[in-house]
């Protein structure tokens, strides 16, 4: 590991919900000053349960760990306070509405005008100019109007939110990953930035998949449940396995079961068995019922089977994977005064502090010394570079945990190359796809194009000596590799992180696994249904009461959630000068992290979370209600009394009850809240609600997305000629990305990548391509943008 001397950033967190405390507690687990500033009173996720030993939530002391924290108060004495902090800060993280900066004097123009250095990363629930701006942050109401909730959930119940805070996590990681590309381009000399993110762009932009479905049905898909197709959930002996499997794994399935009505060949053929479900699923879920979840998965695993089983928080607190990796503390602290869980990313060269959340707000600002002003041009002065121009990486990612990442860098400027090979190409480009419903066959896959445009395709058969030694050779000549193999296949290739450092000691290597690259567990397959499972977060989501549920294939959470770290993390060590090291990131631990609140209850409280449909604490009521046009719904998240006092002059019949009552009678308040919206057009509902001053969204599909201007104003999705990609997760005021929207055919730039980068001639190119080892694509409308080497 080569690295320069890491830069100590100075952060000013001014926060008011979860996401803002995410993107914060990045900074602070990474080594960073980070200063929170609190109003009077404190934070309220100081006070809102579960509770640790000493009465602080536990949700706080998982995202303010390692930060400290200053009472700015309100008025003119906390903007002095905000403004001297920030005059000192490299980076402000804001997740308060538009109003509620006003009164702090934290306008965009004022802001970037006064701190022309400053990187300021604003996280708002909907954006600054829309007609919910003033809505607080918020993951149910996020996921409700960016459309994701209505792909959560049994599709004949109500839309659900994720277990946890998913979509302020997903906000957080974002802001993190946008702040990185700014301070890029400001060490570059271009000044600081604003970058904006709005929740529900990032949950809309997780939910890619429904536009592409959406565009070539017309119709939006909807929430498929526990039971889609060939994957289901089935009950265990003492609890509940996922049945994943493609056409390719039907032996093993077979075989794991062994019971002779799967064993008739007909069932081999994938449209047999669908049409004969009634038939064979019942007899794997007898044989189900009398074995343990966890046994059943690791047979499967032992098979090749990418199943997975849904275990609690105490199920993760003992996992021996995830206490041989220190995910999980050997001695976590019983008394709930530090985080319960480690980083997801390990390497020697990113050390993380767990450290403890600060007990009080300091009246005393923090004595930031002064700092030797430069002549930093203005923001945007220096034009639209883009921050990771120059930067070459070697994509070996397929499908999206890994591809996903590389997207994202190609987006924001780097030089990306697809190795793939003509007989293992990357599955989406042959993934199966909905039936259009017209008759006529389903299209190849369209899903490719969304995490893989803007790339320079490469094939090489890395099986072979020669393909691994052209691979080798690119490798000397890149920053950047990504893979997401099951563990093992990078070493039968040729390109594991030992072998490439020794070719190129500085290159950065980030490894997606499934569980990480060591551990007992580490050997094992998955796909993002598996993951939402084996992470516990489909022990936290589903109905009241109910089986635990997962984000399904169609939405495929897990990944996306992973590439935006992934991609965080990389721009991470670019900007820091990090070199040289290999990024162990299991997937599933990133997901787990997410859940560090539910976790810490459990070892602090005992308390094993469930699945709670909508509700969450702190807000109440706060669920989706449906409104009088079947299928219609709205989202409704009340945080105050002031909010509960709003919605009793609407729905009259909760009239005249203080807080208690209301936490106390939850049921009979979503029943008379539905008796009202069911009244009511998902309009008129809203109307009425949102002039009462009630935090209230409609909850939109891909169709409704479409229609909404907002989402293609940011350009949440792009749009091409050959239907909609993939857009971009946040808007950088003081730059415009231009992405590439040519999705790059298979080996389409073979030959002019091996010539300018790999420096060979022609004729060798030649013979490679004739002894096939390499293959190179003749449509030459796929030529490299001015790709910089």
């Amino acid at each position: 590991m080569t690295t320069t001397e890491p830069t100590r950033l100075r952060v000013v967190e001014i926060a008011g919900g979860v996401a803002g405390a995410v993107c914060g507690r990045l900074f602070a687990g990474l080594g960073h000053d980070v200063v929170r500033c609190e109003p009077e009173g404190g934070d309220p996720l100081r006070r809102r349960p579960p509770l640790n030993a000493a009465g602080t939530g536990l949700e706080f002391v998982a995202l303010n760990a390692s930060k400290s924290a200053v009472a700015a108060g309100s008025g003119d004495d906390g903007a002095r306070t905000v403004r001297r902090l920030l005059g000192l800060a490299d980076v402000a993280i804001l997740d308060l509405t538009p109003d509620a900066a006003a009164e702090l004097g934290l306008t965009p123009d004022a802001v970037r005008r006064r701190r022309p250095r400053l990187v300021t990363v604003w996280i708002t629930g909907f954006g600054r100019d829309t007609a919910y701006r003033d809505i607080p942050g918020d993951s149910l109401l996020a996921e409700s109007y960016g459309g994701l909730a209505t792909m959560i959930g049994e599709p004949d119940r109500r839309p659900l939110s994720l277990g946890g805070e998913q979509a302020a996590h997903c906000a957080g990681v974002t802001g993190f990953l946008g702040a990185m590309l700014a301070l890029r381009r400001r060490d570059a000399g271009h000044g600081g930035d604003l970058v904006e993110v709005a929740m529900c762009d990032v949950v809309a932009y997780m939910d890619w998949k429904s536009d592409i479905v959406q565009s070539m049905t017309g119709r939006p898909p909807m929430r498929s449940g526990a039971d889609p197709g060939d994957w289901r959930l089935v009950r265990a002996r003492d609890g509940w396995v996922g049945f994943i499997f493609q056409q390719k794994h039907w032996p093993q399935v077979v075989e794991l079961v062994g019971a002779p009505g799967l064993k008739d060949p007909l069932l081999a053929d994938e449209s047999v068995r669908q049409a004969r479900a009634a038939e064979w699923w019942p007899i794997v879920e007898q044989w189900a019922a009398e074995r343990s979840a966890e046994e059943i998965y690791r047979e499967a695993q032992r098979l090749g089977l990418p199943f997975g089983w849904t275990p609690r928080a105490s199920d993760l607190v003992r996992s021996p994977q995830l206490r041989h990796r220190g995910f999980i503390a050997p001695e976590p602290d019983p008394g709930g005064a530090a985080p319960a869980v480690g980083t997801p990313v390990h390497t020697a060269g990113l050390p993380w502090r767990s450290g403890t959340a600060p007990a009080a707000a300091r009246r005393v600002p923090v004595t930031w010394t002064s700092r030797t002003p430069d002549a930093s041009p203005e923001p945007g002065a220096a034009g639209d570079a883009a921050p990771l121009s120059g930067i070459v990486v070697l994509d070996f990612g397929t499908i999206t945990a890994g591809a996903a990442v590389t997207r994202l860098l190609a987006d924001y400027g780097a030089t990306v190359l697809k190795i793939e090979w003509t007989d293992r190409p990357d599955t989406f480009r042959s993934w199966k796809m909905p039936d259009p419903g017209d008759g006529s066959a389903p299209p190849a896959s369209p899903y490719f194009p969304s995490n893989n445009v803007g790339k320079l395709g490469v094939a090489v058969d890395l099986k072979t000596p020669e393909g691994r030694r052209v691979v080798h050779r690119l490798a000397r000549r890149s920053h950047v590799l990504v893979e997401n193999f099951r563990v093992g296949v990078t070493r039968r290739l040729g390109i594991d992180a030992a072998t490439i450092h020794g070719i190129n000691p500085d290159l950065l290597y980030l490894s997606l696994s499934s569980q990480g690259q060591d551990g007992p567990e580490a050997g094992n397959s998955s796909y993002g249904s598996t993951l939402d499972l084996l992470s516990g977060l489909a022990s936290v989501t589903g109905y009241e009461a109910g089986r635990p549920l997962w984000s399904s294939s169609d939405v495929n959470y897990p990944d996306q959630l992973v590439s935006l770290f992934g991609a965080a993390f990389l721009a991470y060590c670019v900007q820091q000068g990090i070199k040289g090291v290999h990024l162990d990131v299991s997937q599933r631990e990133v997901v787990s992290w997410t859940l560090a609140t539910d976790i810490a209850d459990y070892l602090v409280n005992g308390h094993d979370a469930v699945p709670r449909g909508n509700r969450r604490p702190g807000r109440t009521p706060h669920d989706t209600y449906p409104c009088a046009v079947p299928g219609t719904w709205i989202a409704v998240s009340c945080f105050t009394d002031r909010h509960r006092d709003a919605l009793a002059s609407c729905v009259t019949s909760l009239r005249g009850h203080d807080e208690a009552w209301w936490w106390s009678h939850e049921d009979l308040v979503d029943t008379e809240v539905t008796a009202w919206t069911r009244r009511r057009t998902r309009r008129e509902a809203l109307a009425e609600l949102r002039a009462a001053g009630v935090p209230a969204v409609p909850v939109l599909d891909a169709a409704d997305r479409r229609a909404e201007p907002g989402f293609a104003a940011r350009r949440v999705v792009l749009p091409t000629a050959r239907g909609p990609v993939k857009g971009l997760p946040m808007i950088f005021h003081g730059y415009t990305a231009e992405p590439d929207l040519t999705a790059p055919a298979l080996g389409a730039h073979t030959r002019a990548v091996l010539r300018d980068l790999g420096g060979m001639p022609d004729d060798e190119i030649d013979d490679l391509e004739e002894r096939g080892v390499v293959h190179c694509a003749p449509d030459r409308v796929h030529e490299p943008r001015s790709a910089q080497w």
